[in-house]
C-alpha cells in the first residue's frame, strides 16, 4: 500500500509538473516572433529573403515583420513552409511507464534529449527525403500564435489538476487528421514522402518499441550512468544518437551510421571505414554518416568572437543542426538572421500519440512557431550535426566546414579540426565508435565527456 501510495505522489507532481510547464510555455509559444525585412534568413543552408509585395513603396529603415505578415512576399511563404516542415519533437506525457521509474512523462528533465531527437529527425529527413523536401500541409497547421493556445492551456491545466485529485485518467482527444488517405496522393512520388514522414516520425514515438523514442534513448543513457528524470547534455546526448542508430536493427536505417568526433577532432578515415561498413547493402561507399561534433564556444559565457562561426555552420547544406540552449533550457538552433539564431523549443508539454495507428496525427510534430534568441544568450556547451551522404559527400563536406572553421576562428586554434588517419595512428584509440560503452572510453575522452555533461542544463 505505501508503495502504491507514493506511486499516486508521484503521478500527481507529475502532472501538476506537466499543467504548470504548459501554463508557463504557452505564453512563449504565443509570443510574436519579428524578423527583419532587411536582412536574409538562413535555415539549415537554405537562404530566404523577405520582400515587399509593391517594390516601389517606401517603407522606414529596419522595419520588421512577422512571418504572418500579409504585405510581404517573395521568400515568405517558402520560408513557413520549410520551417513548418521540419519534425518538432517536445516534451510528451501519459505515455507508457519507464522502465524502472514511475515516470510517464519526460516534463521538467528531457528537453535535451528532445532537442537530440530533432537533430537525428533533421538527418533522416535528408536522407531519405532530401532537403528539397516540405509537408504538403505545412501550411495548414494552426498557427500557435493564437489565443487558442493560452484558453486551450489554461483549460488543461483545470482539467488535468482536477482528473489528478479525483484519480480518474484525463481523457485525451487526438487532433483529426487533415486528410484521409484515400486519394491524398497525386502521384506516386508524394506517396512514398509521406510514407517515409511517417515512417521517420514513428521511429521517434513515446514507446518502447520506437527505435529513436525517449524510451530507448534512456536504455542506452544507462551505459554513461544516466537514467529517466536526469538531465542530459548535448555531449553525452551525442554517444545515446550514436548508439541508438548503432543498435536499430530496422532494413531502411542499414545505409546509415553516426561518427561522435573525439577531443574536438574528427578522424577522417574513421569516418570513412564507418561509411564502409560490411553491413552496407550494395555499394560500400554508399553508406551515409551522420557527424556529432561536442564542442564548447567559451567559459562560463559564450565567446561572441563565434558567432560568425555558427553562423557560418548553419549556412552550410551539410549542417543539421546544432543540440544547445541557452543555460538551463535547450533548443534545436536551425537557422539564424542578423545576430539572432532561429530554434525549435521542445518545452511545450503535449498529449501522448499513439505513432503505431496507420494515420496517426501529424500535426503535433510540427511547429508553426519559429523563435528568435540573441546569440549572446546562447549556452557555450554544444554539439554540432552534419550530414554526409557518402564518402565523396563527406570529402566534400570536410572541406567547407574547414573553409568556415579556417574564416571564422580569431583563435590560433580552431574549435575542432578533420585530421587524416584514424584515432589510433595518434595513440588514442576511437572506443566510442567501435561499439564500446561510453564508461571504456579513455580516460581522456571519459573525463571530457564528463566535463561536458556536468555543466550543461539545469533543466527545468
Amino acid at each position: 500500500m505505501e508503495a502504491t501510495g507514493t506511486d499516486e505522489v508521484d503521478k500527481l507532481k507529475t502532472k501538476f509538473i506537466s499543467a504548470w510547464n504548459n501554463m508557463k510555455y504557452s505564453w512563449v509559444l504565443k509570443t510574436k516572433t519579428y524578423f527583419s525585412r532587411n536582412s536574409p534568413v538562413l535555415l539549415l543552408g537554405k537562404c530566404y529573403h523577405f520582400k515587399y509585395e509593391d517594390e516601389h513603396k517606401t517603407f522606414p529603415a529596419g522595419s520588421e515583420c512577422t512571418i504572418e505578415d500579409h504585405v510581404i512576399a517573395g521568400n515568405v511563404e517558402e520560408f513557413r513552409k520549410d520551417f513548418i516542415s521540419r519534425i518538432w519533437l517536445t516534451y510528451r506525457e501519459e505515455f507508457p511507464q519507464i522502465e524502472g521509474s514511475a515516470l510517464t512523462t519526460d516534463c521538467g528533465w528531457g528537453c535535451t534529449l528532445r532537442t537530440g531527437q530533432m537533430l537525428l529527425a533533421q538527418g533522416l529527413v535528408l536522407h531519405f527525403l532530401g532537403r528539397a523536401w516540405t509537408w504538403s500541409d505545412a501550411l495548414n497547421v494552426e498557427n500557435s500564435d493564437s489565443e487558442s493556445w493560452t484558453s486551450h492551456t489554461v483549460k488543461k491545466f483545470t482539467a488535468s489538476f482536477e482528473a489528478s485529485l479525483s484519480g480518474e485518467r484525463e481523457l485525451k482527444t487526438s487532433a483529426i487528421s487533415l486528410k484521409e488517405t484515400v486519394g491524398k496522393y497525386s502521384d506516386d512520388n508524394e506517396m512514398r514522402s509521406e510514407t517515409y514522414h511517417r515512417k521517420i516520425i514513428s521511429w521517434f514515438g513515446d514507446s518502447p518499441l520506437a527505435l529513436f523514442g525517449l524510451h530507448q534513448l534512456i536504455e542506452h543513457g544507462k551505459k554513461s550512468g544516466k537514467k529517466a528524470g536526469d538531465w542530459y547534455g548535448p555531449a553525452v546526448v551525442a554517444h545515446i544518437l550514436r548508439k541508438a542508430v548503432e543498435e536499430a536493427r530496422h532494413p531502411d536505417l542499414q545505409g546509415i551510421t553516426i561518427y561522435v568526433a573525439q577531443d574536438c577532432t574528427v578522424y577522417n578515415s574513421d569516418v570513412i571505414d564507418k561509411q564502409s561498413d560490411s553491413r552496407t547493402a550494395g555499394d560500400a561507399s554508399d553508406k551515409a554518416v551522420i557527424i556529432l561534433v561536442p564542442v564548447r564556444l567559451g567559459g562560463e559565457r559564450t565567446n561572441t568572437d563565434y558567432l560568425e562561426f555558427v553562423k557560418g555552420v548553419l549556412s552550410l547544406e551539410y549542417c543539421v543542426g546544432i543540440i544547445g540552449g541557452k543555460p538551463k533550457q535547450s533548443y534545436y538552433f536551425a537557422g539564424f538572421q542578423d545576430d539572432s539564431l532561429i530554434y525549435m523549443d521542445p518545452h511545450y508539454c503535449q498529449s501522448f500519440v499513439d505513432v503505431s495507428r496507420k494515420d496517426f496525427p501529424l500535426e503535433t510534430f510540427h511547429c508553426s512557431s519559429p523563435k528568435k534568441m540573441p546569440f549572446r544568450k546562447m549556452d557555450p556547451s554544444c554539439t554540432l550535426g552534419f550530414y554526409c551522404r557518402n564518402v565523396q559527400d563527406f570529402e566534400r563536406a570536410s572541406e567547407e566546414i574547414t573553409k568556415v572553421l579556417r574564416v571564422s576562428s580569431k583563435e590560433k586554434y580552431p574549435l575542432f579540426t578533420f585530421v587524416n588517419g584514424r584515432s589510433r595512428d595518434y595513440d588514442f584509440p576511437c572506443a566510442a565508435d567501435s561499439g564500446e560503452e561510453l564508461d571504456r572510453l579513455p580516460e581522456g575522452e571519459k573525463q571530457r565527456v564528463k566535463r561536458f555533461s556536468t555543466e550543461e542544463f539545469v533543466l527545468l
